[in-house]
């Protein structure tokens, strides 16, 4: 285990008292709770003792090629009762979003099915003309092909709002990482010469009042629990969450010495918060 009391000045036993302090905690997924299909060992524990102390618990994911359902039934099938609406993703947030500031809207996705029913469940139109596009959704697709990326650079040059789903590099895998949804979003505004904006995933403000409202909660109130300091990490500094960072995904060992978001707390696994929660 190691603890960046050096850069917070807060000791062990402080950290432990935070932890325990918190009414909720939020959890990321890839990288955190499993690594493609198999689950971190522990984390089902760490997840089970949490609910026995009364502690909420959300699970937050900016992966857009599932649905919460789909989010649900696999944490089930690992171990980790779960309901969908305990999982915010952001292709859920997307939708929502859009709903709320774009209803009716016509919409071209770069994206998988997951987000483009989402959409569709939430009053969007699927629209393949440049001509009537709206807005354009980047996300992650690994269908993404030229057509796509023409049919969004000529929304985009008629005005077409530019949106994302998430700004990660690469999912982390078993033993391997895929490319992610900035890898379109960075060809499309190469191509654009404009910025996707707002991306409503982690680390967004728009993502985090989600999952508050979900808890029914405050920033200080919660913990957030994840393997990104880009995303996850930053997220919970913005917004004043309690921060664990798990090294059981995209940041390793090596990355320890110049981080550029200083987290609460550094663990080598979900796990050893059970030595933290006894």
């Amino acid at each position: 285990m190691r603890w960046n009391t050096q850069t917070t000045g807060v000791q062990v036993n402080e950290l432990r008292r935070l932890v325990l302090d918190a009414a909720g905690f939020v959890f990321d997924l890839d990288g955190t709770i499993y690594l493609g299909d198999e689950l971190v060992p522990g984390a089902a524990e760490v997840v089970a003792r949490l609910r026995r102390m009364g502690k909420k618990v959300a699970f937050l994911s900016n992966k857009p090629i599932a649905t919460r359902d789909d989010y649900a039934c696999k944490l089930k099938r690992l171990g980790i009762p779960c309901s969908a609406e305990e999982v915010i993703s952001s292709s859920l947030v997307l939708a929502r979003y859009l709903r709320k500031h774009r209803p009716g809207a016509r919409v071209f996705a770069i994206a998988e099915k997951p987000v483009v029913e989402e959409l569709q469940r939430h009053g969007l139109q699927i629209c393949e003309d440049p001509d009537r596009i709206q807005v354009v959704v980047v996300s992650w697709d690994r269908g993404f092909d030229y057509r796509k990326l023409n049919i969004a650079y000529e929304a985009a040059l008629r005005g077409a709002e530019l949106i994302g789903t998430n700004p990660d590099r690469t999912c982390p895998m078993s033993g391997y990482r895929l490319p992610d949804a900035a890898c379109m979003i960075a060809a499309v505004e190469a191509c654009t010469e404009r910025k996707v904006e707002p991306i409503v995933g982690k680390p967004s403000h728009i993502m985090l009042q989600e999952v508050l409202d979900l808890l029914a909660l405050k920033a200080e109130q919660c913990v957030m629990v994840g393997d990104r300091l880009e995303t996850d990490m930053l997220m919970a500094a913005r917004a004043g969450l309690k921060s664990v960072l798990v090294l059981t995904g995209v940041t390793s060992a090596e990355d320890l010495d110049h981080l550029p978001v200083r987290p609460d707390l550094i663990l080598s696994s979900v796990s050893e918060l059970l030595s933290v929660l006894e």
